[in-house]
């Protein structure tokens, strides 16, 4: 059985949620905001999208004589420098119903031209990250087919564009957002900088996505909300062909007790809980195929002036060791980590405090008959958002970062690894 492949990414359906809506983030219901346009009223055609341009400085240290670095101390996606301006996300797309045909068809389109894990590899201009359409006709089941966003962690699911941070957590990054290393790949070792070249994968990010079919719904019983959502998918993330006969298979279920508003900005306390499941292949060694399991449970709860949201997530097989090592990407061993997150919006003013932590640890099972290779990290970061307008903010964050690991080698560079700062400046049109 061998792995399938994508060639577009989901942003578009995480964006149509948000546009037109503010910069807050919320207990929303990304379920039934990505890609489902209410019955009626939606548009033939909407076009829409949204710029973040950033700046972000890494303070790490460089480790012995030859000033070699490891990915942690550079900056992506290009992971070549220490500090840089990038224009990480541009993103437009069109969305909307084939009314008057029929109100209850929806269509979602998005194209990331912007310069990230996306568009990074082969020099790439710009991809399709979303293309789907939902059939809404069925009560209780409606369905959604084509490149979107897979059900599972809150990171992941949400709009990018209305995410209260600029970099992911540890345990989102390195667990879910998945890599996709191609045939003949090879691992690189520590080195110098400029001229460094640690992209090994040689594939786009999965950027939560998944090409597939997906039956999902939302039902209200006085002010709780419950959703489920059940995806199957080619487990494959952006890149467009499969080249197996292996299928992943998406959970989700949430239940919300809604406090008002709607939409990205709605107010409310939300539970959910969420399950990947599939296989991938070596494309070194197609005769080697690996298990690749996801779960999480996590709750999320705004009632301004003040949003808490945690979430734990474990997973085994196709553990990430970084994209310099794809090689290692290949095993039976598991990982888990947890965040805690939560923002203060200054009443009477357009300032939003932000503050989180997270920890991941990798490589739990690690062989006892071998040297063990476990590695811990942790996180705490401090955020500052200025909300100009209902589309346009600025977002500042500083990130003390404490790595450690049971490899002397590695964790020689991990000791290296300091804070990192970033600024960002997000407008929707």
């Amino acid at each position: 059985m061998k792995n399938m492949t994508i060639k577009t990414s989901l942003t578009a359906l995480t964006l149509a949620m948000g546009l037109g809506a503010a910069q807050q983030a919320s207990a929303a219901n990304w379920l039934m905001l990505q890609g489902t346009e209410p019955a009626g009223s939606a548009p033939r055609a909407k076009l829409w999208g949204f710029v973040q341009a950033q700046y972000q400085k890494d303070f790490s240290d460089s480790f012995g004589a030859g000033e070699v670095y490891i990915p942690p101390k550079l900056i992506g996606p290009n992971l070549e420098t220490q500090d840089q301006f990038n224009v990480n996300r541009a993103r437009i797309g069109v969305r909307g119903s084939n009314f008057p045909l029929d109100s209850k068809t929806n269509y979602f389109v998005l194209i990331e031209m912007g310069r990230n894990g996306i568009t990074n590899h082969g020099d790439a201009f710009a991809k399709v990250t979303d293309a789907s359409v939902t059939f809404n006709h069925i009560p209780g089941a409606r369905v959604r087919v084509g490149l979107f966003k897979n059900p599972g962690p809150e990171e992941g699911l949400q709009a990018i564009h209305v995410f209260d941070y600029i970099n992911f957590t540890t345990v989102t990054n390195q667990l879910m957002l998945e890599r996709y290393p191609v045939a003949g790949y090879t691992n690189a070792p520590a080195q110098s900088i400029p001229g460094a070249d640690f992209n090994k994968i040689g594939n786009s990010v999965g950027a939560f996505r998944d090409t597939g079919i997906q039956v999902f719904d939302t039902f209200k019983s006085g002010s709780w909300e419950t959703a489920y959502a059940v995806k199957i998918g080619n487990g494959s993330g952006l890149e467009i062909t499969d080249n197996d006969n292996n299928k992943d298979v998406y959970l989700y279920l949430s239940t919300e007790k809604v406090y008002g508003g709607k939409g990205g900005r709605r107010e409310g306390w939300k539970f959910f809980a969420w399950s990947q499941s599939g296989k991938r292949i070596d494309p070194n060694n197609t005769a080697n195929e690996y298990d690749r399991k996801r779960y999480g449970v996590g709750t999320k709860y705004l009632k301004k002036p003040f949003r808490v949201s945690a979430e734990y997530m474990k997973g085994k097989g196709m553990i990430f060791q970084g994209p310099h090592r794809p090689g290692h990407m290949f095993n039976d061993l598991e990982a888990s980590g947890w965040y805690v997150e939560g923002g203060w919006y200054i009443p009477k003013t357009k300032l939003e405090i932000d503050l989180r932590y997270d920890s991941y640890t990798r490589e739990e099972n690690h062989p006892t008959s071998v040297a063990g290779d476990e590695s811990r990290y942790k996180t705490a970061t401090i955020g500052m958002q200025y909300h100009f307008n209902k589309k346009t903010r600025l977002n500042m964050e500083y990130s003390n970062r404490n790595y450690e690991s049971d490899t002397t080698a590695v964790n020689n560079q991990y000791e290296g690894v300091k804070g990192r700062f970033a600024i960002q400046v997000t407008a929707i049109f």
